[in-house]
């Protein structure tokens, strides 16, 4: 039990538990430890080689087992990154200098022989049907031979572990921060959270868990072992069912609920009971999510139960259209037909977060000076009451209403939950500047209420531009990733990207591209299997088949790159989703043009992400060449629809434009307005130099954590970037 949490411990902090075990001279091994580290991109704080050197050589082999088999997973290095040239990415050929050998292979085999010259009578060949087309013709271990050394450089990437305090403290600080986080978490991270909740249930508590989510996972494990249910709403109860169904506790996708004990039902039924019974007008939430419900009463035969729950069977009949029960959304859009912005408003501020999300709509609609007013007036009122992710949501929303296009419009972006995104032109009446403006204000000063005084402020400059991550799902799981829309300078020779996928039972082809679009979002060129050798690159080759896993990848000299835009992206061509495969993910290296290396160097990588999203074309970032030439990533995790086969990089480019185009266009909240707002309030601000740590206490916000800190500071990082959101 005292290491089966450790690797969340090391992935979500990236701090190392305190290890137990008897005294000892572990110096030697410790500092081999920390060499192994650093030959996969990490390295151990100097309190963390302090301590391991105390213990024993045998714990502290244990400990570094267990340990490099984390953070290779974290990095990529878990899994062989063989490429279809062996000499990648000197020596690739010119794409159709590459097709004719493989035709020529084809026809020197007597078994391909005949059927590759039927088709070559008919004037076209199927590259897939070519023997030596999309499957490794050399082993990896013969792939590694033909590679120098990587050399090591200034600028390879060192990921610091840091020495944490006892296990179980470790554990339950990592479940507190999950479960009560003030935004919605990732699928991984909600995976990890019901994994830790189960085990710390009886353990210290948040104060509160304000997102519905986290809530439904807690109140499974607190389900299982007695305690009493954290539901206030009746959905509370329905996202619960989910969980205990392992299934979507968004509510996004349907739940097929298994017939559940009678334990279970009876605790369902009550706590929708209670629900009711505290407040009746909670049974308009029902309707919002009525199939669902349907099908839940009928697992749960609330037929039965009609005489001991009788609140719980009323939630069942609005469900199936017996009993009216009115939402507060079609109550506002009878008021909104006719006219009323007026009383909208006052209806809506029973709900104040509602309230916030139509804002944009009730001041358009708000055709008089006395009605905006109205709904302004509102807006400062209630804006205590709404949480700080819905605040800052709103105004990152109010912010990019300000920018009129030439052509009388822009461009509207969307991404739903899942990551999938679509743009459409923007058709909406101008927004009333003074009230705006007005509600902006307000927004940030309600913020900068909520915000806690943080002493000295030590701000790490390359931070500053990090999207604030108003939802988990803006962000996928992985190192060295951030928020969607955040932008990080990339400083580097050699840009080189890879994707790596293992399929689950069918055979599955992922490929690979890179879009180069100019200034104007206009197309210059690609490098995909369909272009080998462009703008200044290479791709590795093409793999057609991953029973066994399998890699590619693309190679750039970003000071020959022509355009302004690079857009790497994964198309699936055929056979499993990335949801379906058993592993798939993307990351991307810098290195320095003679450090040589094999195609995949693991100190070398800067980020590296899960592909886990609902579309056939996955769109993980974008680098932007800025006024000064300096490269930039801008983070994307977006997902196209695609086709359900054959996608290519050619066939996307005009979305793929279009999209990035309107992401780009738009501002993001960052980390520099809310260190604007808590300057105010600090006893000192100061950008973080690199050299020096502070003698005291500090509130620090960086990329990474320095060593020499105070250990009373408090540390933001992106690891737990959404601890900066206020409640």
């Amino acid at each position: 039990m005292v290491h089966r949490f450790e690797p969340l411990v090391i992935r979500h902090a990236h701090r190392l538990p305190s290890t137990p075990g008897p005294s000892g001279q572990g110096d030697v091994v410790a500092r081999q430890f920390d060499a192994a580290l650093m030959s996969v991109g990490f390295k151990l704080s100097a309190d963390l080689l302090k301590h391991l050197s105390a213990l024993s050589e045998g714990t502290v082999v244990d400990t570094a087992v267990r340990t490099l088999e984390t953070v290779r997973a974290m990095v990529g290095d878990h899994v062989q990154h063989n490429a279809y040239f062996i000499d990648f990415p000197a020596n690739v050929p010119d794409t159709y200098e590459f097709w004719h050998q493989c035709i020529a292979q084809a026809l020197a085999d007597h078994i391909s022989r005949e059927g590759t010259l039927d088709q070559l009578r008919t004037g076209a060949v199927d590259l897939l049907t070519l023997p030596s087309y999309g499957t490794y013709q050399h082993t990896y271990a013969a792939m590694l031979a033909v590679h120098d050394e990587l050399i090591a450089a200034a600028g390879d990437r060192v990921t610091v572990l840091h020495l944490g305090g006892a296990p179980d403290d470790e554990v339950s600080a990592l479940y507190l921060a999950l479960a009560g986080s003030t935004t919605p978490l990732g699928d991984e991270a909600l995976l990890d959270l019901a994994a830790l909740a189960g085990h710390c249930v009886d353990g210290p508590q948040p104060e509160a868990i304000p997102v519905r989510e986290n809530r439904a996972v807690v109140n499974r494990a607190r389900l299982e072992t007695g305690s009493d249910l954290l539901v206030d709403t009746v959905t509370d109860v329905l996202r619960l069912a989910c969980a205990l169904s392992d299934s979507d506790v968004t509510l996004t996708e349907p739940t097929r609920f298994p017939s559940p004990s009678r334990r279970v039902r009876r605790a369902l039924l009550a706590g929708l009971d209670a629900v009711v019974a505290a407040s009746p007008a909670k049974l308009a939430d029902v309707a919002a999510h009525s199939e669902a419900f349907k099908r839940l009463g009928e697992r749960l035969h609330a037929h039965e139960y009609r005489a001991r729950w009788p609140h719980a069977a009323e939630v069942f009949a609005v469900a199936r259209g017996e009993r009216e029960a009115r939402s507060l959304d079609s109550r506002v859009e009878e008021l909104l037909g006719a006219g009323d912005v007026t009383g909208a408003v006052r209806l809506l501020t029973a709900a104040p977060g509602r309230l916030f999300r139509a804002l944009d709509r009730l001041l358009r609609v708000g055709a008089t000076q006395e009605k905006r007013e109205a709904v302004v007036a509102a807006a400062e009122q209630v804006a205590p009451q709404v949480a700080g992710r819905v605040l800052l949501s709103v105004r990152e929303h109010l912010h990019n209403r300000t920018e009129q296009h030439e052509d009388g419009g822009g461009r509207r972006v969307f991404v739903n939950r899942l990551g999938r995104a679509w743009v459409t032109d923007d058709t909406r009446a101008p927004m009333p500047a003074a009230e705006r403006d007005r509600v902006l204000a307000a927004l940030d000063a309600e913020l900068g209420r909520r915000l806690p005084a943080p002493g000295h402020l030590l701000i790490d400059p390359d931070v500053l531009d990090v999207a604030l991550p108003l939802s988990g799902r803006a962000t996928a799981a992985g190192l060295g990733v951030l928020p969607r829309g955040s932008r990080s300078p990339v400083d580097g020779e050699l840009l080189r990207f890879f994707v790596y996928w293992k399929q689950t039972s069918r055979s599955t082809d992922y490929d690979l591209s890179a879009l180069m679009l100019d200034a104007e979002f206009q197309t210059i060129g690609w490098l995909s299997y369909t272009a080998l050798t462009q703008l200044e690159g290479e791709h590795s080759g093409d793999i057609t088949d991953a029973p066994d896993g399998a890699s590619e990848f693309i190679n750039l000299r970003l000071g020959a790159a022509r355009g302004a835009f690079i857009v790497p992206q994964v198309n699936i061509y055929s056979g499993e989703g990335f949801e379906e495969t058993e592993e798939s993910f993307f990351g991307f290296m810098l290195r320095d043009a003679d450090q040589r290396g094999r195609p995949f160097e693991p100190r070398t990588v800067r980020m590296k992400s899960e592909l886990r999203g609902p579309g056939r074309v996955a769109l993980p970032l974008a680098f932007v060449r800025g006024d000064d030439s300096r490269w930039h990533a801008k983070w994307l995790h977006l997902y196209l629809k695609g086709n359900p086969n054959s996608n290519r990089v050619e066939g996307n480019r005009v979305s793929v434009a279009a999209l990035l185009r309107a992401v780009v266009e738009r501002e993001q909240l960052t980390v520099r307005h809310l260190t604007d707002l808590m300057a105010d309030r600090a006893t000192a601000t100061t950008r973080w130099d690199g050299t020096t740590a502070p003698q005291g206490p500090v509130t620090y916000i960086g990329l990474e954590r320095p060593d020499g800190l105070h250990p009373d500071s408090r540390i933001i990082t992106p690891e737990n970037l959404r601890d900066l959101i206020p409640g």
